[in-house]
């Protein structure tokens, strides 16, 4: 049976695989670096599911990739105007430069350029990919203001689900905050699904914040800066993800 978190007998792994567990970026995101030609094996334009092995010489974008060996997780704040992508299409600034960390970290899913708060970055893929995982119905909560006064109807729509890119999202929680505000509980990680939902309802965004990632809490972090996520919380998350070292 194949499995890519095997090495296999000639000690190699895919790819992607080896690319997110440097703490480059996560496997989907290596899958476009790979498809762009930005990745190199010993100096040869990589193909896509390629397999490599720890003695040849990776590179990305000219510069070679190490294994770290320390375990990175930082919770950030997110100001609006950046964006989590680390591709050229947006002239915006990136997480990853705007942060500037001194070891190679990437962003644990996206928050898009008009929204902020908490956004998780780390160097490992592995936990990445099963945070990021949908199937496992993992909370996010955010903080949302509307351009007119919310009414019963638009909370309980919201809340039993809409159609928005071709499918229903999952029923999900709203409390009402304010005159024009809610938070509002997701286990989905759709494009820009909250702004979406509210579209179908016939509100309009004026301000998303989120708030939460699983138990990770954005509490009173300022806009801008970031901090390490504390043992507890790092215990509690590799709990619900049923993630072991």
């Amino acid at each position: 049976m194949n499995n890519d978190n095997n090495i296999l007998n000639d000690n190699t792994v895919r790819l992607n695989k080896y690319l997110s567990d440097a703490g480059i970026c996560s496997r989907r995101e290596a899958d476009r670096l790979i498809e762009a030609g930005r990745v190199l094996i010993d100096d040869r334009v990589a193909l896509m599911g390629e397999r490599v092995s720890a003695e040849q010489n990776v590179t990305v974008d000219g510069k070679p990739v190490k294994k770290e060996e320390e375990f990175i997780l930082l919770a950030v704040n997110k100001p609006v105007g950046i964006v989590c992508t680390t591709s050229d299409k947006d002239r915006a600034e990136n997480i990853v430069d705007f942060i500037n960390y001194p070891k190679r970290i990437y962003p644990i899913g996206r928050l898009d350029k008009d929204s902020q708060g908490l956004i998780l970055m780390t160097n490992r893929g592995d936990i990445a990919d099963k945070i990021l995982r949908g199937s496992n119905y993992h909370e996010k909560e955010y903080l949302v203001e509307v351009d007119k006064p919310i009414t019963q109807g638009f909370i309980a729509k919201m809340e039993v689900g809409v159609p928005i890119l071709d499918t229903v999202t999952r029923p999900c929680k709203l409390a009402k905050t304010g005159p024009k505000s809610f938070k509002i509980i997701i286990t989905q990680g759709l494009n820009r699904q909250i702004r979406r939902m509210c579209e179908y309802c016939g509100f309009k965004v004026v301000k998303l914040k989120r708030l939460r990632v699983l138990n990770i809490e954005l509490g009173d972090l300022e806009i801008g800066k970031w901090r390490r996520v504390t043992k507890e919380e790092q215990d509690e998350l590799f709990r619900r993800i049923d993630y072991r070292e």
